[in-house]
């Protein structure tokens, strides 16, 4: 239900605070509170419900999945009091044990700043094991693929999708954008040893957009599609065409910018 006006006007004169979180997405049923599973907004908010003695909202910029992971997750809420940032980061650190989840870093931000639509850019990073052996130290941080896989193809086919497109193909089937165009500003494949890195920048993406085209990218370090096909699989604005969707937990929110 949507607050009452007069509830809208106390909300406003109360200080608001950015936040920056980490967190191993690996035991939450994602970011979104759900009633019954452990979400990442249902354990800070449990947090500062400790603190505070009142239920606070706390509004991210962006949903991540069940098992996705995040180094610079943001998000903001309205406090009923004013806070030195820092002693506001550990009080929420100490009272969100034991789960996975850090503040990195608290401030005090205008009225109008918004974690979701005051952000003008989100980058994400997703990581390939690419051996033999299956990780360990590693397990459910990366995908792992133990056929050797060609990453410069897999970068010359990930620049056919930068820029402004249609990504219908690359788009879930319950994606609830208003429009499937996007415009994607960075999407590039670097090899590290036996891991590969896959870098993806725009504004906002579309629902399982980035591991729709990793999965998609995987294809051609494979040699099952040639580079051109990742182009072909966007013009043809078609589900049907993607690739496999790659599993949550090689996916990783690094940033969001602002």
């Amino acid at each position: 239900a949507r607050p009452c006006r007069a509830c809208r006007d106390e909300t406003r004169l109360m200080p608001r605070y950015k936040l920056t979180i980490e967190y191993d997405g690996t035991g939450f049923f994602g970011w979104q509170f759900q009633a019954d599973h452990a979400t990442v907004q249902g354990v800070l908010e449990a947090a500062l419900e400790r603190i505070h003695g009142t239920h606070i909202l706390v509004q991210g910029a962006g949903r991540t999945d069940t098992g996705v992971h995040a180094l610079g997750q943001v998000a903001h809420v309205d406090l009923p009091k004013s806070w030195d940032p820092f002693v506001l980061r550990n009080a929420i650190n100490g009272n969100v044990r034991p789960h996975p989840v850090s503040v990195l870093e608290a401030e005090e931000v205008s009225d109008d700043f918004h974690a979701r639509f005051s952000a003008t850019k989100r980058s994400y990073l997703y990581r390939i094991l690419n051996r033999r052996a299956p990780p360990s130290v590693d397990r459910d941080r990366v995908w792992h693929v133990p056929v050797e896989m060609d990453a410069e193809a897999m970068h010359e086919a990930a620049q056919h999708l930068v820029g402004k497109h249609d990504f219908t193909t690359f788009r879930a089937a319950d994606c609830q954008a208003q429009s499937p165009v996007k415009t994607l500003d960075r999407f590039e494949v670097s090899r590290y040893g036996e891991e590969i890195e896959i870098r993806a920048e725009a504004r906002s993406f579309l629902h399982h957009q980035v591991r729709s085209m990793v999965g998609s990218l995987k294809f051609v370090g494979e040699g099952k599609w040639p580079a051109i096909k990742m182009k072909k699989a966007l013009e043809a604005r078609d589900r049907s065409a993607c690739g496999v969707v790659a599993p949550p937990h090689g996916l990783y929110l690094v940033s969001v910018g602002y």
